[in-house]
């Protein structure tokens, strides 16, 4: 009698989106009652609208606790400090951004073949960026912190990921900190503000370095 095949290895796929997911940080609002968890977004809600009107400088804990109608030592219960609640903020945009990426319509969501999620993912990045450009700034890690902190890990893995389908036997480890400084905010700022160029030429920028990455065409 034949000897049973071997079972089938686990799709790479699979096994990587699990590692993406635990590089997205531990949960927050884990083991919260429902009335502070609500109480949280709450107050995030409040600090998101004072960056979208008065920039992070706008962001204190005074203000927030104003702009959501509780007390000063709730904000600072809830959150320590100014730059607790900075982290707090960002970290609540990061987890909406991954949700997309790992469950969210396509192209950025599962669904579209990786040169299209590539494509998607960079703008994406460059549009939050400059919607929260002065949040992240605030929020920028340091020097030993920016290529191992939990959310800048996620996203590179991503891309990590999208590469290793694109471009088997290429040291896609490089080229995924190459593609991923492009999208620095460091770096968005520069262009931006200092060297006043739009947003679409950067996203045209992206979709251009994609396609010289990949040795494919860019988008018509």
């Amino acid at each position: 009698m034949p000897a049973a095949p071997p079972p089938a290895p686990k799709p790479q796929h699979d096994v990587e989106q699990v590692e993406l997911l635990q590089l997205g940080g531990d949960d927050t609002e884990c083991g919260l009652r429902a009335d502070a968890a609500r109480n949280r977004a709450r107050l995030l809600e409040a600090a998101a609208r004072l960056v979208a009107e008065h920039g992070a400088a706008g962001v204190t804990m005074e203000a927030v606790a104003a702009a959501a109608s509780v007390g000063k030592g709730t904000v600072f219960r809830r959150f320590g400090d100014r730059t607790g609640l900075l982290l707090a903020l960002l970290d609540h945009s990061e987890k909406k951004f991954q949700a997309a990426l790992l469950g969210g319509p396509p192209p950025l969501g599962p669904g579209a073949p990786p040169l299209e999620r590539l494509r998607a993912f960079g703008c994406a990045v460059l549009r939050r960026t400059a919607d929260e450009l002065e949040l992240q700034l605030a929020a920028e890690p340091g020097a030993e912190r920016r290529f191992t902190a939990p959310p800048r890990r996620f996203l590179r893995g991503h891309v990590l990921l999208l590469l290793r389908q694109l471009l088997p036997g290429a040291d896609v480890e490089l080229l995924a900190h190459t593609l991923m400084a492009y999208l620095d905010p460091v770096l968005v700022h520069h262009l931006t503000r200092q060297c006043r160029m739009p947003p679409a030429r950067l996203e045209a920028g992206w979709l251009d370095l994609v396609a010289r990455v990949t040795r494919t065409d860019p988008p018509g």
